[in-house]
């Protein structure tokens, strides 16, 4: 399996409901294949120099998508860090959404379907694992 930001960008028009449960293995899906796609989502990482997202999974009702690299570096790694923000949109009303935004200094912050503000994206992934309706 090539790592993601090696697959290739898919732009076949997709609707929600063929949206995939698990992350796609051979492409990226962006959102500008996604015929429900809120203005919001198209233009998610425009303010961190990361035009453009791609779909990554659902979690419950929850479609997740990204804008900017998955990670931040480890320590001792030749990489620059990157900025990326993550949405989360309600399958069955996208109008409700969540996000998340990761800086390139390893901080975050974002709020998730509890009302709770977190700093940390792995608190706000389990929020939306908790909140899967």
């Amino acid at each position: 399996m090539a790592p993601r930001r090696d697959r290739p960008l898919d732009l076949t028009p997709v609707s929600t409901e063929q949206l995939p449960a698990t992350p796609p293995v051979d492409r990226n899906i962006p959102a500008e294949a996604w015929t429900e796609a809120p203005a919001e989502l198209l233009c998610l990482g425009d303010d961190l120099g990361h035009p453009g997202s791609v779909y990554l999974r659902r979690i419950g009702p929850w479609l997740l998508w990204r804008a900017g690299p998955g990670t931040t570096p480890r320590p001792g790694s030749p990489e620059q860090a990157e900025p990326s923000r993550w949405m989360a949109l309600h399958w069955d009303d996208p109008s409700v959404r969540h996000t998340f935004t990761l800086l390139a200094d390893g901080s975050g912050h974002g709020t998730g379907p509890s009302g709770a503000v977190h700093d940390r994206f792995r608190a706000w992934k389990e929020d939306l694992h908790q909140h899967r309706s």
